[in-house]
């Protein structure tokens, strides 16, 4: 359902950017909209992941600079029969994470020193998880070219009063009033239809990353911990270049929380009680399945990681700067999980 709804969207994004075109300069100004949109998305579709990543200043790691953040993202690509994406850091307070690439054959994913010094290995591992569920959906190409397309609409919109401004320009059907609709509805229609396409994908990915990790608590208590410090640590990167936001697990725009309306992600609440809810089947399922004599092989992995006291497991952590061992525990043994 999402699948069909996404391609909806995308659908209509696409007619909506003809649309400005056409009430810009008629079908002359439809043809050149067309060649503006093709033009643009062959450009993204080869170069947005390098962009993306360098405008964040991301830098790759490998299971020598990172050997548990490299970890957990190998073997939870090898668990969700992903190959083996490229990893990067970025050097920021705020912890948040995101994934980009057109194909999973050429994906990466990003986590910030934030969040891998203030998240526990479980909820890394769910965040990752989560990220890595973009790219097997091919969330990332969608987002690329929804994005792509919602800019050239608003650029479109940008040049509505020069190209369409002229009285003896008989080419636009509407005159004054199709440029205001170009200028004012189009751009807003265009954002609102972005938005859904991204909270539409982010249910999907939680839970697919939920699946792929073992267990949906880890994602919910990770994004319960990055959307409050998300609200009190800035993102600068972020700030200025406002069209990527929707690429986070969490929006990273401090004025994420003013309007849900306006959100480029659904309500935190929400995605967290879908995740526990899905737990709760599991754990139900997993017990019909035992009879329940004993606890399924998820909740007996969830059980043995979950009597660490998560202070007592990450006791080097306090350091902001990105270690080369790991993400703060001095290169000892990570804890197991179910992807190990």
């Amino acid at each position: 359902m999402n699948l069909v709804r996404t391609a909806m969207l995308l659908a209509f994004l696409t007619a909506l950017f003809m649309a400005v075109g056409f009430l810009i300069g008629g079908k002359g100004g439809m043809m050149i909209a067309l060649v503006i949109a093709a033009a643009t998305n062959l450009f993204s579709y080869w170069n947005a992941d390098k962009m993306v990543l360098s405008m964040y200043g991301a830098k790759e790691v490998d299971e020598r600079s990172a050997p548990e953040y490299y970890g957990i993202v190998r073997d939870l690509a090898a668990r969700a029969g992903l190959p083996m994406p490229r990893v990067y850091v970025i050097n920021s307070d705020q912890p948040n994470a995101f994934a980009t690439g057109r194909n999973p054959q050429n994906a990466a994913v990003a986590a910030s020193t934030g969040l891998l010094h203030s998240l526990t290995y479980e909820e890394v591992a769910g965040v990752m998880a989560h990220e890595l569920a973009h790219v097997q959906n091919r969330d990332t190409l969608t987002m690329t070219i929804t994005a792509t397309i919602a800019g050239a609409v608003s650029m479109l919109a940008n040049f509505a009063m020069f190209f369409g401004g002229n009285r003896e320009n008989n080419n636009n059907p509407l005159g004054f009033i199709g440029i205001l609709v170009a200028m004012i509805v189009a751009p807003f229609a265009a954002m609102l239809v972005q938005m859904a396409i991204s909270r539409t994908r982010e249910y999907s990915a939680d839970r697919r990353g939920a699946e792929i990790c073992g267990n949906p608590l880890w994602l919910s208590s990770a994004l319960r911990k990055i959307a409050v410090a998300a609200g009190r640590i800035p993102n600068d990167e972020a700030e200025h270049n406002p069209a990527t936001a929707h690429m986070f697990i969490i929006n990273p725009l401090s004025g994420a929380r003013m309007d849900n309306l306006f959100s480029t992600h659904p309500d935190t609440g929400n995605r967290i009680a879908a995740l526990e809810a899905m737990a709760t089947g599991m754990r139900q399922t997993g017990a019909r399945q035992t009879g329940g004599s004993q606890s399924s092989g998820w909740q007996a992995e969830r059980s043995e990681t979950s009597t660490r006291q998560p202070e007592a497991a990450k006791p080097e952590r306090k350091s902001r700067s990105v270690p080369t061992t790991g993400w703060g525990r001095g290169g000892s043994e990570p804890p197991k999980g179910p992807w190990s």
